[in-house]
């Protein structure tokens, strides 16, 4: 594997990496975009197909998983859909299914009468705690592609990468004016 110069800017290493492989179709693998969705693409199927014994998705595990976080005073509505990078209807929907199926509850918010709180059931509990061990495996085996004394390092800089994505997010809407703002944000 090449070594990449310490002292050209990262994204010059990320496009000019001698061990850059040929995609079909044209791309690269060392670019930054591809790789990512190329490791958030796999990463979620796998977790999908290994979930669907439990006839849980993705997106209804990370809900469970953010309100056993919480405790008992569950989330709103608004701090589930930040926890989750998306949109306000996306979750609103994805709560409702979750809500019919017996595994949270909703109710007004005490402190803002028109925010819904959501909560845990014990059924969803349950089934948190059965699909817990499917995520954990998962991640176990996908961690061990970092040997163990590299994952502390590698996790505080995708952490950096994240921030510096949602900063470039935040930078765009201010640099576009005339994009529509997302719901919710009117200021």
């Amino acid at each position: 594997m090449a070594t990449h110069d310490r002292h050209k800017p990262a994204s010059q290493n990320l496009r000019h990496s001698a061990a850059a492989e040929r995609l079909p179709g044209g791309g690269q693998t060392d670019y930054l975009p591809p790789l990512l969705r190329r490791a958030w693409y796999g990463l979620n199927q796998a977790f999908r197909r290994r979930l669907t014994a439990h006839e849980l998705t993705p997106d209804q595990y990370t809900v469970l998983r953010n309100l056993t976080e919480a405790g008992h005073g569950g989330l709103t509505q608004r701090a589930l859909n930040d926890r989750m990078n998306s949109d306000p209807n996306t979750i609103a929907a994805l709560v409702e299914r979750m809500e019919r199926s017996g595994w949270v509850k909703r109710a007004p918010d005490a402190a803002d009468r028109r925010a819904k709180r959501v909560h845990l059931t014990s059924s969803g509990r349950e089934k948190h705690l059965r699909a817990r061990a499917v995520a954990a495996a998962l991640h176990a085996e996908v961690a061990a592609a970092i040997p163990p004394v590299e994952q502390a390092e590698f996790l505080k800089q995708l952490a950096r990468l994240a921030d510096a994505c949602q900063q470039a997010l935040a930078d765009s809407d201010r640099e576009n004016p005339l994009r529509p703002k997302p719901p919710g944000s009117e200021g």
